[in-house]
């Protein structure tokens, strides 16, 4: 009985094959956990990105936090995903995983099929990688410089600045095209800056209401002027002033000033009006005495001429404040964020009947309500219309509120969508908290135009800056 040779035979058996240096490189990867875990996080990332970037570019997203998660964590978690896949076989080379790796050097050979394959791979890779990512930083760049992202994700913070742009001239304005303005120099430091008020937030170490006027603005011919320039001529506009008394809601007193805005006149080629100030041929420039910029102290006029006239005020001391050019937002400081005067929205009720003006008291009643103090927007939103008709009970009895409630809780609406759109105690915002430089109705707070137009500002020779009112208005004819 023959038995069977099972001798293999090594003569004609094939050498196991070794990995290269390539397949090496590739498969040490997944063959340790931190590669394994620069896999994950790059697989996920990507995924999720592609998803949230379609889903944010069709409209489907409107929550900013996912906007934040997608264009902000996601890019760099993918970055990260891919930094450690090389570190982790740089790693297990040097035997860091306790086997170390002693393929040969790595080489790339064109003519080797394997090789051209994993070379247009790794391209193909590269370029849905980079492509990926431009997207990705393209649709993150303008999220993080649209309106949206200011005024919502600092809530909080921005909730006040966000809802007077809302409802203001420059609500279709970009935030960044005022703030910002064009070239890369500005966009890098506002990022800088906004990294800084980012951690404020976190750590809620942030004035309470936010200081104006805003430091380190850009100079308004940088952003203001790409749109706006002093040298048109604008003559004379009118403008109408309405107001009502406590003692007569019905019949409203108006006055009708000519503002005399001026600019280049085309007929004379001379500078005049109220835009004198930011003319080509005039450089004006102050030193304020306070952060505020509501108390000037010296104050120099250079002409085209180039002489240069400077103007002091007795009793002021020597101000730390540096000096500033004059321009579009030293009259204009509030061109966006307008917030109301509390009275004027009042009027402006009655005016339009939206508080009902044959309500005998019902405007001292309404200046009564907007002015106490609530502890919370909340409260204010609960509180509002109570109050109204409390005091209205008080005043004419409880049968004519239950004989004029509708009329009255449309009052009271009104002045709840007012107080929401001015009020804000957790920032500090009440009435009057930000006031306007245009014209002269809030002089004795150190608002306007008398700042320097006072009588008292004078050179070393007697001459002073006038407050003559026929220099900025007059009656229209």
């Amino acid at each position: 009985m023959t038995t069977p040779d099972t001798t293999p035979d090594l003569k004609n058996q094939q050498p196991p094959e070794e990995n290269g240096a390539w397949r090496t490189l590739l498969s040490c990867t997944w063959k340790t956990p931190l590669g394994l875990m620069g896999i994950s996080i790059t697989t996920i990332s990507i995924t999720l990105l592609i998803i949230g970037t379609f889903a944010h570019m069709v409209g489907l997203i409107h929550n900013h936090y996912a906007a934040i998660f997608t264009f902000m964590v996601l890019p760099a978690g993918m970055l990260i995903g891919l930094l450690i896949i090389p570190l982790a076989c740089f790693m297990r080379r040097k035997g860091w995983f306790g086997k170390t790796l002693t393929a040969e050097q790595l080489t790339i050979n064109l003519s080797d099929s394997k090789h051209r394959k994993t070379i247009i791979l790794f391209l193909v890779l590269t370029v849905i990688n980079i492509t990926l990512l431009g997207v990705v930083s393209y649709e993150g760049y303008h999220f993080t410089d649209s309106p949206y992202f200011c005024g919502v994700v600092c809530h909080e913070v921005m909730d006040p600045e966000y809802t007077a742009y809302q409802r203001s001239p420059h609500a279709k304005v970009s935030c960044v095209e005022c703030h910002i303005g064009p070239g890369a120099n500005w966009y890098v430091q506002a990022k800088l800056s906004g990294l800084r008020q980012v951690k404020a937030v976190f750590d809620g170490d942030f004035s309470r209401p936010i200081p104006a006027p805003v430091e380190h603005l850009r100079p308004a011919r940088d952003t203001c002027e790409q749109c706006h320039w002093p040298e048109k001529f604008h003559g004379k506009k009118v403008k109408s002033y309405v107001s009502f008394s406590n003692r007569n809601q019905t019949e409203p007193y108006v006055q009708d000033i000519a503002l005399h805005i001026g600019g280049r006149n085309p007929v004379t080629d001379s500078f005049e009006g109220i835009h004198w100030h930011v003319s080509n041929d005039i450089k004006v420039e102050y030193q304020p005495l306070d952060k505020k910029r509501t108390q000037i102290g010296k104050i120099k006029v250079t002409k085209s001429s180039g002489v240069t006239e400077e103007y002091t005020i007795d009793g002021a001391e020597e101000s730390t404040q540096e000096w500033r050019t004059m321009d579009c937002i030293d009259c204009h400081n509030r061109p966006t964020h307008v917030y109301d005067d509390l009275e004027e929205r009042v009027d402006f009720g009655l005016l339009s009947k939206k508080i009902n003006p044959e309500i005998d008291g019902i405007r001292e009643d309404s200046i009564t309500v907007l002015k106490k103090e609530y502890t919370t927007r909340n409260d204010a939103s609960e509180q509002i219309v109570e109050t109204l008709l409390a005091l209205q009970a008080k005043r004419h009895g409880n049968d004519f509120v239950a004989e004029n409630e509708e009329s009255l809780i449309a009052s009271g609406s009104f002045l709840l969508e007012t107080y929401l759109n001015n009020v804000w105690p957790a920032m500090s915002v009440t009435w009057g908290t930000y006031r306007e430089h245009l014209g002269h109705r809030y002089a004795d707070e150190g608002f306007g135009c008398f700042r320097c137009h006072d009588e008292e500002h004078s050179t070393e020779f007697g001459k002073v800056i006038s407050q003559d009112c026929a220099m900025c208005h007059d009656e229209p004819e």
